[in-house]
Formats: structure tokens, C-alpha cells, sequence
């Protein structure tokens, strides 16, 4: 049995209610790990890629490896920026602030990555953040995703709006169900148009970001603005920028310590903070340049697991 039918073949048996986390198809790891096989998404901490579409050596840039690697390297949770096309305002790229500064290509050629990957990949969730520069209508990321073939059938649509925090289903329910892709977009969501498409404030609060404090003492809620953590998942910006010219760009040199597991200014040293002030581990940690320090180190042992 190929992968793309064992898919179908799991989404179907799900739907009529004869497949577990532990099925007859031998499944019996959910993003790798049996134990986040009956854990809620809501339940599980994730390491996230920051701009995870801008690869490259330039002082802009936020990731040394390409998206599929970052998902072979075990990240499950990506952000992205997008913007309108210069020329095109139907054409949604991935673009750093504008499309002048920096262009990783289209958003459909992006979501045709994650899509190959999930075909070959059945046992994993995926997550997509997607911010709205532009303000552009829900309905061009609408078209966008409905463009590239097969992707809509793997995203997860929540049962209501918003999903409570302690309603969401366990990794093993989506897996079984053939929903492995979950999807927020920062502003501009209207899932009565684009039902799979979340609102991400509706479910997150966020900590500051463009963070030049390497200690990341500061676990406040940035956005949205005077929000309460009561009922949301949240989620910290762990990437360091670094002053240049009065530019903040991507603190490369020191991402090993930025993204190590333990330590002063370390993946876990944010964690702890915030999970004193909020009583529970961040849900999401996004990171600049994954690839370095030990970020699934940090995720496994704030999952509670070794």
C-alpha cells in the first residue's frame, strides 16, 4: 500500500469510527512519539520555524535549510510571511516585509512542499502560521490552497469557532481521521468563507518579537493587544535579532546558545519563565535557524519526555 492510499485508507476507516491511535495499519507513533498519540494538540509543545520559507546566508535571512529538511529534522510547526505580488494582487508571495527586500516564491510552490511531504510522511501533524501583510481578502488564500491539488483534503476544519482549548482532538484522532495539516493566518481569517483557514488570535496570544535581549526575560502578552491568556494556547518568539545600522536582522552567530535546550537565554530558560507566569508550558516556541543549538532536545524534555 502506497502512502498516499494508506492516507486515504485512514482517513476513511477514521471517519466510520474503526481506527485508533494503535490501528490496524501499524500505527503506532504520531509525530514520532507513541505518547503524543492520545495527547491533544492543545496538550503538546511544540519548536517551531520562524520565516521558515527564508533560506539562505544573507543577513536577512532566517533559516540555513530548505522546508522540507526542516521537516525531515523532525519540525512540525512552520511561519511564514506573505505578501501580494508586486504586478499581481491575485498572487500571494512569501516575502520578508516587502517583496523588494526579499521573495522566496510563491505561497502555492510552498504549499506544494508541505503537501509532498505530508504524502510521504502518514504519521505526522503538520502546522501552518501564515501572517497577512497586505491585508489581503481571506478568499485569495482560499484560492491559493484550493489550487494545489489534494492539499484541502489533509487540513483539519474544527467541529466549532473557535475550538476551545480543551476540545481540540489528539494527534493520533487527526492522523486516523486524514487530517494532518492545521492552518492559522494572522489577521484577515473568515472560516464562514474559508472554513479551514483559522484565526490565529482567536486560539493564540503571542510575546514580543524582533526580541535584541538574549536573556528573553520578557513573557508579557504582545499580542493581541490586552488579550487574556484565560482559554488560549500561546505561543513564544524565541529568535534573537541583533542591531546592525539600526536594522534588526537574525542573530545567527548566536543561535547555538539562542537555541539550546538549557542554559542562560535557552529554548528552556524562556519556557521555564513563561510556564511560571501562565501555570503551563508554551505551546508554541518559533526559532530562527533550527538546524542549530537543540531545539527537539528542548521539545522533548518540555513534553515531558526523554
Amino acid at each position: 500500500m502506497t502512502f498516499a492510499n494508506q492516507g486515504w485508507t485512514r482517513a476513511l476507516l477514521g471517519a466510520l469510527g474503526f481506527l485508533s491511535a494503535t490501528n490496524v495499519l501499524g500505527q503506532d507513533t504520531c509525530n514520532g512519539r507513541s505518547e503524543y498519540c492520545t495527547r491533544s494538540y492543545s496538550n503538546i509543545t511544540f519548536v517551531g520555524s520562524h520565516d521558515s520559507a527564508f533560506v539562505g546566508d544573507l543577513p536577512t535571512q532566517n533559516q540555513n535549510l530548505n522546508v522540507t529538511a526542516q521537516l525531515d529534522l523532525g519540525i512540525r510547526y512552520l511561519q511564514a510571511q506573505t505578501h501580494k505580488s508586486i504586478g499581481d494582487d491575485s498572487v500571494l508571495e512569501l516575502c520578508h516585509t516587502s517583496c523588494l527586500l526579499e521573495d522566496a516564491g510563491p505561497l502555492s510552490d510552498f504549499l506544494g512542499t508541505v503537501k509532498s511531504w505530508l504524502d510521504g510522511n502518514p504519521d505526522e501533524v503538520v502546522t501552518l502560521l501564515l501572517t497577512n501583510g497586505d491585508s489581503v481578502d481571506i478568499s485569495v488564500f482560499g484560492d491559493t490552497f484550493s489550487g494545489v491539488d489534494g492539499l484541502v483534503n489533509y487540513i483539519y476544519v474544527p467541529s466549532s469557532q473557535p475550538l476551545a482549548i480543551g476540545d481540540w482532538p489528539t494527534l493520533g484522532d487527526l492522523i486516523s481521521a486524514g487530517t494532518r495539516l492545521i492552518v492559522f493566518l494572522d489577521y484577515g481569517a473568515n472560516t464562514d468563507t474559508v472554513n479551514y483557514i483559522n484565526d490565529e488570535f482567536s486560539y493564540y496570544f503571542e510575546t514580543p518579537y524582533d526580541v535584541t535581549d538574549s536573556s528573553f526575560s520578557n513573557c508579557s502578552i504582545d499580542r493581541p493587544p490586552g488579550a487574556s491568556a484565560e482559554g488560549r494556547m500561546y505561543i513564544v518568539n524565541h529568535f534573537l535579532d541583533v542591531d546592525i545600522l539600526g536594522v534588526d536582522v537574525p542573530d545567527r552567530d548566536a543561535a547555538g546558545t539562542t537555541n539550546a535546550a538549557t542554559g542562560d537565554g535557552s529554548i528552556g530558560a524562556q519556557a521555564d519563565e513563561c510556564e511560571a507566569l501562565y501555570k503551563v508550558n508554551p505551546n508554541v516556541l518559533l526559532l530562527d535557524f533550527v538546524d542549530q543549538g537543540d531545539p527537539l532536545g528542548a521539545q522533548t524534555s518540555l513534553n515531558g519526555l526523554s
